[in-house]
């Protein structure tokens, strides 16, 4: 009795001393909700939609013109008519139209320019209406420089945006002319400035390409620029530069990508010296 009970008193000692001997050794780390990932978490919803804003500073437009003047006492004023109506166009384009032939009605979206008293606009919209009118001669030493307009736009534009059966009607035949016209015996494809314009930029200060001088230009020397200032940006105070670029195979100069992959690469590095840092000091 007294072995048996030896025995099972010596076996219950080393059960106890294995148990406390595994819990010493073991690997699985302290808990927390943070190890465990159990913090409170938002995950995004990432959507095929677009972010569109229209932005209109009405502020100066609603004020009626006896008040120009003296627009404080225009809004201090209970009785003067503060109303105000302003006329907003979203997209006024058609892509479909542009792509076909069998399109050419599609013009829902391209109001105000979307149809005359002959028929449907080619191409509709305020975006073509509006096609930059500027032109720029060059010269050097009295000889010309010729400027070359053709492989300016996007192949994929070329090959699968502007149709070759579509042809431009109607266009800048109204009243009020927005801009540049067209040549009507020209399909779509083949007129790049218009596909440059249509390609719309993101941010309000952009550039657009204009032409290619195809021939080396000697450092030191004066280019004259002979200017036909036709486009209209006073009535929205907007800007017009002259740009001349070289460019590598890498295209010409582009800022934003630059500061782009600055502000990228550095937080990447702050974010990489905050974790080795956070390990080193505080490890699992």
């Amino acid at each position: 009795m007294d072995a048996n009970g030896a025995t099972t008193s010596s076996a219950a000692g080393g059960g106890s001393n294995s148990k406390s001997s595994a819990k010493k050794n073991s690997r699985k780390p302290k808990y927390s909700r943070f190890t465990q990932q159990e913090l409170p978490a938002c995950k995004p919803v990432l959507t095929p939609g677009l972010v569109v804003e229209i932005v209109d500073r009405y502020d100066d437009s609603c004020v009626p013109p006896n008040y120009s003047n003296d627009k404080l006492k225009f809004i201090q004023t209970a009785d003067t008519n503060k109303s105000c109506v302003r006329i907003f166009y979203v997209k006024s384009r058609s892509d479909q139209q542009l792509r076909s032939k069998s399109g050419e009605k599609d013009i829902s979206d391209c109001s105000p320019e979307d149809k005359t008293k002959n028929g449907p606009i080619v191409p509709c919209g305020l975006v073509a209406w509006s096609l930059f009118n500027d032109t720029y001669g060059f010269s050097l030493d009295s000889k010309t420089i010729r400027v070359n307009k053709h492989d300016i736009a996007w192949k994929s534009d070329k090959d699968h945006k502007f149709g070759d059966d579509v042809y431009p009607k109607n266009f800048q035949t109204g009243g009020l002319i927005g801009g540049a016209k067209l040549n009507s015996s020209l399909p779509l494809s083949e007129q790049e400035a218009l596909m440059v314009w249509m390609r719309t930029a993101a941010l309000p200060t952009f550039r657009k390409l204009y032409g290619k001088i195809e021939e080396d230009l000697p450092a030191n020397k004066k280019i004259q620029v002979v200017i036909q200032n036709n486009y209209n940006t006073y009535s929205f105070g907007g800007k017009k530069k002259l740009v001349l670029s070289t460019t590598s195979w890498m295209g010409g100069k582009n800022d934003f990508l630059g500061i782009a992959y600055i502000v990228v690469g550095g937080l990447c590095l702050f974010l990489a010296v905050f974790f080795i840092l956070l390990y080193v000091i505080k490890p699992r």
